[in-house]
């Protein structure tokens, strides 16, 4: 199986390019985050007439995230347990949807970004993220054997080569302690972050702004990340970083990230 997961940065101005990457690369599983339309705006149509199922929470022009598979779609799930809420009124936030496709728990996950270290939206993230681990946790417990992805838009660069100038970064989010102990805080609970194992090489991105030329220049960030439980991770045999993907008409300032996954 092939899962791949990507922000697309609006499903709906990025359909062709979606639909043009499962037709050449054949993904069976495609978690998007940042789809940015509300469930019945989602163009479920292109990807129903190649084959996939699709799930989708969306509720406005932000947040917004799905799972589009032609393995199956069960057990479909909105917000894992415990998911923080946000706004006032307090809410839930379109930010996470989970599937089992294929014999998988997929979970696409678009991490709240927290804007600057003193704002409120940082301690939500900070929240956001440890709930996750608790959610993660339990589901590792409940079954050494599961076979649980974390995959998605995580807005963490866990090491200080995932962003292309550390010092540029410095007093800012994305790169805090207390955020990468929240990333670090998952795989202290069981999970391997399987795309590092498959693609160590320092300075390689998944992320470049549209502003100042910061694709020409590789002035990238690396913070499309892919967890797994032990289980799924012994089974998958690759990872790539679709960087062709930020060329191109109208991309996203994301680039897919793909796993392949042995039967």
């Amino acid at each position: 199986m092939r899962l791949a997961t990507w922000n697309i940065n609006s499903i709906r101005a990025r359909t062709d390019r979606a639909l043009a990457f499962l037709e050449r690369t054949g993904v069976d599983v495609l978690a998007l985050q940042e789809t940015k339309c509300k469930d019945e705006q989602f163009p479920r149509e292109g990807f129903e007439a190649l084959g996939y199922q699709v799930a989708t929470t969306g509720f406005s022009q932000w947040n917004g995230v799905a799972i589009v598979s032609k393995v199956g779609i069960e057990d479909v799930e909105v917000g894992f347990p415990g998911m923080p809420t946000w706004g006032d009124p307090a809410a839930a936030e379109a930010r996470a949807i989970g599937a089992t496709c294929g014999g998988v728990r997929v979970w696409s996950l678009y991490v709240p970004n927290g804007r600057e270290l003193e704002d409120p939206h940082y301690a939500y993230k900070l929240d956001w993220l440890a709930r996750l681990r608790d959610a993660a946790q339990g589901w590792l417990a409940a079954d050494a054997q599961a076979q649980v992805a974390l995959v998605g838009d995580w807005n963490i660069a866990p090491l200080d080569t995932d962003v292309w100038d550390i010092g540029f970064f410095a007093g800012r989010t994305h790169v805090s302690p207390a955020e990468r102990d929240a990333f670090r805080a998952i795989a202290e609970a069981g999970y391997t972050e399987v795309s590092r194992v498959h693609q160590p090489a320092e300075h390689t991105y998944t992320y470049w702004d549209y502003q100042q030329l910061r694709f020409p220049r590789n002035e990238g960030m690396r913070i499309d990340l892919t967890y797994a439980t032990p289980a799924l991770a012994a089974r998958v045999t690759g990872v790539s970083i679709e960087r062709n993907e930020r060329k191109g008409k109208a991309p996203s300032d994301h680039v897919p990230v793909v796993l392949e996954i042995a039967g």
